[in-house]
């Protein structure tokens, strides 16, 4: 049984923890030993699962830009070595491109030491097959593993030899492959440089994604004036690396309409998110995001259906059914719940060839279904250039696009211990509430409770779910109409007050 110390180190299919102690009063956790047992547990998990030795297994291991990230990497090749495994250290690496070594360098699996936008004294491990990431369920047993080499630390393998370990730059690797894409997508007279005369701005906030624009955008003739805070530095002195943070996006549109550029494009820490910004300095981001790549890859996959995460806009689903003539398919939210969904539907020979959340995380059937934000980024790239040599630009594919008037999203803590029964019991209660209410319940929401409000009630629609791993329920409010959102916070406030274990503190500032 895997005890609470392991557990907590577990956020969904991502390991997490404090890699640099005294930060926000927040204890070092993520300690040399306790990543020495994780990396031996990954290694013994792997041999058992594999059917083969650890002398016989080869693991890439990359990082992001982080202060703590050569220290980890150094436990994590260290340990591997150890237990008998051929190591090959990739160095500074986007999460995406690890998991490209399993594909291009034949690796057995792929290690990512990164927290993705989180503080930058967190840190964590992401963990890569052929197949694709580690579900939760296998994060699951490889604790289970470290747990007992934790406790008992003679019951770790003696291994006869260390194993090898190798240097690779894969990253310019990585660029090429990405670079290859945009000349043979263009197909511009010039095929060495298809990009000439495009004008991109790229924001890569201190991560790992200045990459993009030096070894991607510059070769092709692109003009990257204007781009900034390329150099990866892990205390994120400029703007949290997160294209999902307001000042993050509010630098970049910034920074792309001052540079007077066609295109701005902005990455999270580890590039396995992104977003973007048109010409006149307006983001492309969230539903204007997803309506942009579903709109492209649609092109190819007519009557496609796109699935997201569950708090898509009204409006994202008339555009994705009405205007591109695919399907919406709602679902969870969490990157690695709409990419499984999306490998369910498929292998149903249901013709799903984009999973996408609003955080930016895309994964595109042809490419492996890797939630890849530099792959999305080109593939936007490739669009607007090939739009421009008829004279139009991005915005014109998703100009029919219905926006909302206003959103909002509040979060309720749940202050009772078993916090998954209290949240599904408010979730139960309001679906009943609502009906006998005469509220229309929507039939394709998979994740909580969504409700849609008609003329003078609101004009829009709310949805209530309880979060994936916190104890937390989100609600997120929509409207067509000012003041449409306050129409129906008040209307679910009248319900929240009679349920127990809900702190709706942020519901009643917002009223008032």
């Amino acid at each position: 049984m895997l005890d609470s110390y392991w557990k907590h180190f577990k956020s969904g299919t991502d390991i997490r923890g404090v890699a640099i102690d005294g930060v926000e009063g927040e204890p070092l956790d993520l300690t040399d030993s306790v990543v020495d047992c994780i990396a031996v547990g990954f290694a013994e998990w792997l041999s058992e699962r594999s059917g083969r030795l650890p002398g016989e297994l080869t693991v890439s291991v990359g990082r992001d830009s982080r202060l703590s990230g050569p220290r980890i990497r150094d436990v994590v090749v260290n340990s591997l070595t150890g237990a008998g495994v051929r190591v090959i250290d990739c160095g500074l690496a986007s999460t995406p491109a690890m998991f490209m070594t399993t594909v291009d360098l034949n690796c057995d699996a792929a290690v990512q030491i990164t927290a993705s936008h989180h503080p930058f004294h967190r840190n964590g491990l992401k963990f890569f097959l052929p197949s694709g990431g580690l579900e939760g369920s296998d994060i699951t047993e490889v604790f289970e593993y470290s747990q007992r080499l934790s406790e008992n630390p003679e019951s770790r393998k003696k291994s006869s030899m260390t194993g090898p370990l190798a240097k690779e730059d894969y990253m310019s690797q990585y660029a090429g492959r990405l670079r290859a894409l945009i000349c043979e997508g263009v197909k511009a007279q010039d095929y060495e440089h298809p990009l000439k005369g495009f004008h991109i701005v790229v924001d890569a906030g201190n991560g790992v994604g200045g990459f993009y624009a030096d070894n991607v955008l510059l070769p092709l003739g692109a003009d990257i004036s204007g781009s900034q805070f390329l150099e990866p530095d892990g205390r994120f002195p400029n703007h949290v690396p997160n294209p999902e943070n307001k000042e993050a996006m509010a630098s970049v549109c910034e920074a792309t309409f001052k540079a007077g550029a066609d295109l701005g494009v902005i990455f999270d820490t580890d590039v396995d998110r992104a977003g973007c910004v048109d010409s006149s300095g307006r983001e492309i981001n969230r539903n204007r995001l997803v309506a942009l790549a579903s709109a492209i890859v649609l092109e190819d996959n007519p009557g496609g259906t796109i699935v997201t995460d569950s708090i898509t806009s009204s409006g994202l689903k008339t555009f994705i059914e009405k205007e591109l003539g695919g399907v919406h398919h709602r679902f969870k939210r969490g990157y690695k719940n709409v990419i499984n969904e999306a490998l369910r539907l498929n292998a149903q020979g249901i013709n799903c060839p984009l999973a996408i959340e609003t955080s930016g995380h895309a994964a595109l059937r042809e490419n492996y279904f890797l939630d890849d934000g530099a792959y999305l980024i080109t593939k936007i790239i490739i669009k607007a250039a090939q739009l421009g040599t008829h004279g139009r630009t991005l915005e014109s594919l998703i100009e029919r696009l219905a926006e909302p008037a206003e959103s909002v999203e509040l979060r309720f803590n749940i202050t009772q211990p078993d916090f998954r029964s209290c949240g599904n019991r408010v979730l139960d209660a309001l679906e009943e509430y609502a009906r006998n209410n005469g509220w229309e319940v929507a039939d394709d929401s998979r994740e909580g409770v969504r409700i849609s409000f008609g003329a003078g009630q609101g004009e829009g629609w709310l949805l209530l779910r309880l979060s994936v791993h916190d104890p937390v329920m989100p609600l997120n409010i929509e409207s067509d109409v000012k003041g449409g959102c306050l129409v129906m916070a008040k209307k679910l406030n009248e319900f929240l007050k009679t349920q127990s274990g809900l702190d709706i503190e942020a519901l009643t500032k917002f009223i008032l």
